[in-house]
């Protein structure tokens, strides 16, 4: 890949450089357009190259008869909240996906036993086509591509904003972090895939840069957000080593400290079938006892078979791989924010409905739900990714876009984090593991508001865009949180901690007149 000059413009921009990033760049590449692919990090980020875990799992029908049938689950298990027209392009897509995948060279891993009960993706009712996708293999073959498509690469480029004339998106505001200085990169389309909202918490199972302020600048030019109070809340391993995800799996096996609920041993077979929280289950309790140990971690014992499942395996010789020791022995787990369920609300082509600006990934929302089937995230990635790269080159192609002047955007050269910006967005991250993650309450969340109120009012003091754009995107999340007055999958509200029927839609999130996210239903 070649690197771009201070001064160039594309046809195309792509933010974030993850598995959904890397997909649109391509499809917009082999589509004719001259592109740009932008990242907070190097290229290949994001939540997609976490090393915490094995790899990703991509799930997808089992064959032509199982479409109808796994968005029918989708939709289920979503709880009211998917949305069918994006869950069924979502479905449709993934052979299609795989497909390029095999053809780039990417190796896919296949179960050599599907049938056994942990190749049932989180949440399904049934074993579907199941893929081990290695983030090694792809990186290989996707670089190689991306060279061969001539795609200008921009790692270390944070988004702090976008440029809009006559009310089009023609670009962003990059921050260089090698440099210190903001930079303006015209595009004629500019597509979104910067994940989730995981950065906004410090114990979160993400990159760092998957900042999740995006949503921000997104919403600041007239995008809405949907679901997004629905991130997955995941156990991850605080002993013996921290911020690595716990394989669920093993909850069949295992004693768990502070669980003295009836049933617990159905309870905990039960909690493996599915990596993340639900409040929608009976073993939410077991969640409920890790969260209650606190930040220390809630000690994990087991009695393990003597064959392990090929599921679990594979996570042990990763494990003991990465870190020397086996993942059963002094464990203590608590809970993360990990994937988001919700996002930038887009359509079946990643268009936002602000021309000139799609997404795709994590970043974006609508085609899950309150909760989520394992192994749709990596094909959403791949799926949205390809068709919003496809749209995005379309679009800049029928419009002619003249350049932004980078001097109307942007500033001059700073350091890359000074003090007061730090202090803020690691007391942005504090409140809201407290408050944010299992257990939210009306008392906390308003408390939230409040802080982020004083937040935002010392980013315009000192002309931080990121701590701004944290304060925003927390702002709508905890809008969400607030508004949703019941408990259905991932968002649980100890204050309601029942589903409440007549809540059974989705939730969008957009700007008021004064700038402040206000909620309402999906109309």
């Amino acid at each position: 890949m070649a690197h771009a000059t201070e001064t160039e413009s594309f046809d195309v921009l792509v933010v974030g450089a993850g598995i959904a990033g890397c997909e649109a760049a391509l499809a917009a590449a082999e589509a004719g357009a001259r592109v740009a692919l932008a990242s907070a990090a190097d290229t290949f980020s994001g939540s997609s190259f976490f090393p915490g875990t094995w790899g990703l799992g991509l799930v997808g029908p089992a064959d032509d008869k199982d479409e109808a049938d796994f968005v029918e689950t989708i939709l289920e298990v979503g709880r009211g909240m998917a949305l069918p027209g994006l869950a069924s392009a979502l479905v449709r897509g993934v052979a299609a996906a795989v497909g390029r995948l095999e053809e780039r060279g990417v190796e896919l891993q296949r179960a050599e036993r599907p049938e056994e009960r942990d190749f049932i993706p989180c949440f399904d009712r049934r074993c579907r086509s199941w893929h081990g996708l290695g983030r090694a293999s792809y990186r290989a073959a996707t670089e190689a591509a991306l060279r061969a498509a001539g795609v200008t690469a921009l790692p270390f480029h944070e988004l702090l904003a976008l440029v809009e004339m006559d009310g089009r998106v023609c670009g962003a505001v990059l921050f260089d972090v090698r440099s210190g200085a903001e930079r303006v990169v015209g595009a004629g389309a500019v597509v979104l895939a910067t994940g989730g909202f995981g950065g906004l918490f410090s114990r979160t199972l993400t990159m760092p840069d998957v900042t999740g302020t995006a949503a921000a600048v997104a919403l600041r030019h007239g995008a809405r957000l949907v679901n997004v109070e629905f991130i997955q809340i995941m156990p991850g391993l605080v002993e013996p080593v921290r911020g690595v995800v716990f394989n669920e799996r093993t909850f069949r096996y295992a004693r768990v400290e502070g669980l003295d609920a009836p049933g617990a041993a159905g309870l905990l077979d039960a909690r493996g079938g599915h990596g993340p929280f639900t409040a929608s289950l009976p073993d939410r309790v077991v969640d409920f006892a890790v969260a209650a140990a606190g930040a220390r971690g809630a000690a994990v014992t087991y009695d393990l078979p003597e064959k392990l499942p090929e599921f679990m395996q594979t996570y042990f010789d990763w494990f003991e791989g990465a870190f020397g020791r086996r993942p059963d022995g002094d464990l203590r787990i608590a809970p993360y924010a990990h994937a988001s369920n919700g996002g930038i609300l887009v359509d079946e082509r990643g268009a936002t409905g602000v021309p000139g600006l799609f997404a795709c990934g994590e970043a974006t929302g609508g085609m899950h739900g309150a909760d989520r089937i394992g192994g749709l995230s990596s094909a959403n990635g791949l799926v949205f990714g390809h068709a919003a790269g496809r749209a995005a080159a379309g679009d800049a192609a029928a419009t002619r876009v003249a350049a932004p002047n980078a001097a109307a955007h942007a500033v001059k050269a700073r350091s890359p984090l000074g003090v007061p910006e730090r202090e803020g967005l690691l007391a942005l991250r504090h409140a809201m593991d407290e408050r944010c993650l299992l257990g939210r309450t009306a008392e906390g969340l308003q408390a939230m508001v409040r802080l982020l109120d004083e937040l935002d009012r010392d980013s315009a003091r000192t002309g931080s865009r990121r701590l701004a754009n944290a304060a925003l995107s927390a702002h709508a999340l905890v809008t969400a949180m607030l508004a949703r007055t019941e408990s259905r999958g991932a968002h649980h509200r100890a204050d309601f901690p029942e589903e409440d029927p007549d809540q059974a839609r989705p939730l969008v999130v957009t700007l008021d007149a004064d700038g402040l996210p206000v909620a309402e239903p999906l109309g």
